[in-house]
């Protein structure tokens, strides 16, 4: 049944989530987590495999209920919200599905459009306009299997401009994507920021957390730590959400992370 859309409360944040647990099978994926965001924030959600980020963002998104708690966007329930741009991981996609770049894209408007509408002339110019913004127009007519990890990415957040999303969440969008790539998905997320738009991104990359984002969120089933990188990344907080197998260093050029768990010799993060 399509639903409309619930109008914003000017006065209330963006999001906010209230005490809210999730449960599978009697085990607590996410416990008692409670934060807001404002509109405009870039705010990354960082943690270890098994965290709950992915739960925590579909819950967010209205696609799973909580066990406990609510979530509010703009001052009402996710479900009856067009505005929430959800962006699964790539390897939650199939992409060999025949469809193009633009076909995908145009799935942002279904809910401007309506259930039973065909989009228009003025849709097609308004999707292709999006395609501009993130830089595929030229790619419009392609396979979306053909395109690389960044361009699917690219295709994605357009599809959110589509949708005209106040509000995105991106699980683990940079995973897999090389240095350029990753420089300009955030590239576009900054410009996104500047608009009035807020976006969460899932990452596994604290050091990218730090550097790119207003805000970090360390999340391992529970709300460990919210704010800046200063903030969130403390012994204390690293020990409570990666126990031992992440330590602070402190060196010359500055802190660095240093995970003990990768094949005995480390991965190491500057910052």
């Amino acid at each position: 049944m399509f639903k409309k859309p619930q109008p914003h409360m000017a006065t209330a944040p963006i999001l906010e989530v209230e005490g809210v647990s999730v449960r599978y099978d009697g085990r607590l994926a996410l416990e008692d987590i409670s934060f807001r965001l404002d509109r405009g924030e870039l705010i990354a959600v960082v943690g270890p495999n098994g965290a709950g980020k992915s739960t925590l963002f579909q819950v967010i998104a209205g696609v799973l209920p909580p066990s406990e708690g609510e979530v509010h966007v703009a001052g009402h329930n996710p479900d009856r919200h067009i505005c929430i741009a959800y962006v699964p991981q790539r390897s939650q996609v199939d992409w060999r599905f025949p469809v193009t770049v633009a076909d995908v894209v145009m799935m942002g408007r279904a809910g401007k459009i309506g259930l039973f509408h065909h989009p228009g002339r003025r849709d097609w110019e308004y999707v292709h306009q999006c395609l501009e913004v993130v830089g595929l127009r030229e790619l419009a007519s392609r396979q979306i299997g053909e395109l690389s990890g960044g361009q699917q990415q690219r295709m994605f957040i357009a599809r959110t401009l589509a949708q005209e999303a106040e509000l995105i969440l991106m699980d683990e969008p940079l995973s897999g994507l090389d240095l350029p790539s990753q420089r300009s998905i955030l590239d576009i997320l900054d410009r996104l920021r500047a608009t009035g738009v807020t976006v969460m991104v899932a990452t596994h990359d604290l050091n990218l957390a730090a550097e790119r984002f207003d805000r970090m969120m360390l999340l391992h089933r529970k709300l460990i730590g919210i704010g800046s990188a200063p903030e969130v990344i403390t012994p204390a907080n690293l020990q409570a959400a990666y126990g031992g197998n992440l330590r602070l260093l402190e060196i010359p050029e500055g802190t660095m992370m240093v995970n003990d768990t990768c094949c005995g010799k480390g991965e190491k993060w500057p910052r």
